[in-house]
């Protein structure tokens, strides 16, 4: 983690950015805060930071609104959304704009501080490094005549519609990790994340015990032992995610076989 890197918080809220200034600085990190996104903005065109926070509602301006200002002044600079949980839509359009992840208020520090270190790992820190990227890039490129005639912008959406996994009123976060039903978000084990990700992967289609076990955990089992292993799993989905557990509409047992996950 280096002691130089440079960070801008852009938030409204006094109270948000000075506790998200002192995480980071308790870990090294040279932390600047602007109020509104005029101020963010004179900063912007002072000097580059190697990542940048931004809220997304503003009286001024909306970061979304904000975001191509940003890009044009520094097209490569990290951006994480800082959003409110009713506002996941908002999130993956700023996505499609050009912000590299997002984090939920109320804010945790643990999800910050991880963020941050994923983010400048990505960061490109030579310019051997940009050209390797560039590399990268063209022969993806030339592999795939179609792509040639993707603009920017449906890169970008593209881009953010590769995170996201969805499943009628439910929506995985493949980054985060995180799992969204009707833009609520939803709590549960990392294990039961797994076996909701492999139905879906499934969905609309039936998967067995055995394939379902052995996608989400990584066991080879007997059907009756996977089957045994799933039903705990599935029990905790359900009860995140069903109107009424008892009477499943989500995630349909088919019996001797495996299950279903309905969009």
């Amino acid at each position: 983690m280096p002691e130089s890197s440079t960070i801008l918080i852009v938030d409204d809220e006094q109270n948000l950015r000075e506790t998200l200034a002192v995480i980071l600085r308790d870990e090294g990190y040279q932390v600047y805060s602007a109020a509104a996104p005029s101020e963010a903005l004179t900063y912007l065109r002072q000097r580059p930071f190697d990542i940048m926070f931004l809220d997304i509602r503003m009286p001024e301006k909306s970061g979304l609104d904000l975001l191509p200002e940003i890009r044009q002044l520094h097209p490569r600079m990290p951006i994480l959304i800082l959003t409110a949980y009713a506002s996941l839509d908002s999130a993956i359009e700023a996505m499609r704009k050009g912000a590299n992840d997002y984090l939920f208020k109320p804010i945790n520090p643990i999800d910050i501080l991880h963020r941050v270190n994923i983010l400048l790992s990505k960061r490109p820190n030579s310019s051997q490094d940009i050209v390797q990227e560039m590399k990268s890039l063209l022969a993806q490129l030339e592999g795939s005549n179609d792509s040639l005639a993707v603009s920017p912008g449906e890169k970008e959406a593209q881009a953010a519609n590769q995170r996201f996994l969805h499943c009628g009123k439910i929506t995985i976060d493949l980054i985060a990790r995180q799992i969204f039903s009707d833009g609520q978000i939803v709590n549960v084990t990392p294990t039961s994340f797994d076996y909701l990700l492999a139905l879906m992967r499934h969905a609309p289609e039936t998967i067995g015990y055995v394939a379902l076990v052995q996608e989400a955990q990584g066991y080879d089992l007997t059907q009756i032992e996977a089957n045994d292993l799933a039903r705990g799993r599935i029990h905790e989905l359900r009860k995140a995610l069903e109107e009424d557990p008892r009477r499943p509409s989500i995630i349909i047992t088919i019996r001797g076989i495996g299950y279903r996950l309905v969009c």
